[in-house]
């Protein structure tokens, strides 16, 4: 329901390739790393964002997506449910085109807000998992 196939492909194909990956820490046991690696795999530039500001994977990280000096693409995000909605707004006011919120992230409110301003979303779905198939 909040991941058909054809928004799928769109924000994995169509959207552009910088993601923002809120909650990326050099904490290689949370999913966000290993996620994080397999969107660089596929060509993806993954900016960490997370409040420690690391540089994860190579990149620069950010405290906030306001921090982010350049245009993202797509903000994957990897907090709970209940501060997931707050970030898809912050994704829309910085010029986002896509929200995708990781496995078991659902704010339906989020959801339906983030498509009214006119951005692509994905919500409990993993681009890890989904990118592969394409």
């Amino acid at each position: 329901m909040y991941g058909d196939p054809a928004t799928i492909r769109k924000i994995l194909t169509e959207l552009g390739d910088t993601w923002a990956v809120v909650g990326l820490s050099n904490n290689r046991d949370r999913a966000a790393y290993g996620v994080a690696r397999v969107l660089q795999q596929y060509g993806k530039r993954v900016v960490p964002v997370h409040p420690k500001a690391e540089t994860v994977h190579g990149e620069p990280g950010y405290a906030s997506l306001e921090a982010i000096p350049f245009k993202v693409d797509v903000v994957d995000v990897f907090v709970n449910s209940e501060l997931a909605g707050a970030v898809a707004d912050q994704a829309a006011a910085v010029g986002a085109e896509a929200v995708w919120f990781q496995l078991g992230v659902i704010d339906e409110a989020a959801f339906d807000r983030t498509r009214e301003a006119g951005l692509t979303m994905v919500m409990d779905r993993c681009p890890a998992i989904e990118i592969p198939a394409l």
